[in-house]
């Protein structure tokens, strides 16, 4: 079974941007009980749509398969709740490890998270300078809460 373990943080400041590889992503969700959750996902000119578990800690249940960008795009306009989460994710290679910074627009702009796929849930991981506060496992910023919840709704001053 396909696992997914990431840890996430917000970020301190913009030097994740030097020389990172950007790539734009709308999504938005089917289903989105806490017990699970059905994403429909453009990334770039590629489409996909994803299962996740619920999250035990760092670790879920993770299936998702690639689907034709028409089919999404009419997902995303007729079929997912609203709004649509629209961001752009970087990918920044960091001491053998790829972090993708996630930049969200639209109601959820100003939130920067950075997050780092891992093999096991005991892995280190040496975190970059501009990594700062860990929110892994603080639902409020998981994407399909952000559709709920807003971030403009509740950010940290």
């Amino acid at each position: 079974m396909p696992v997914e373990i990431e840890r996430k943080f917000l970020v301190k400041n913009q030097d994740w941007k030097k020389n990172a590889e950007s790539k734009t992503f709308r999504q938005g969700y089917l289903c989105n009980d806490g017990e699970k959750t059905v994403r429909v996902r453009v990334a770039g000119q590629a489409a996909f749509i994803t299962v996740k578990g619920k999250p035990q800690y760092i670790s879920r249940a993770e299936f998702e398969y690639p689907i034709p960008v028409e089919d999404a795009l009419y997902m995303l306009q007729h079929l997912c709740q609203g709004p649509l989460i629209e961001k752009t994710r970087y990918y920044i290679p960091y001491k053998g490890f790829i972090w993708e910074v996630d930049e969200f627009e639209g109601d959820n702009s100003g939130l920067v998270i950075a997050e780092v796929e891992l093999t096991d849930e005991h892995q280190e991981v040496p975190l970059p300078e501009w990594v700062g506060k860990e929110v892994t496992g603080d639902e409020r910023y998981y994407n399909a809460n952000l559709v709920i919840n807003p971030y403009k709704n509740w950010k940290e001053k």
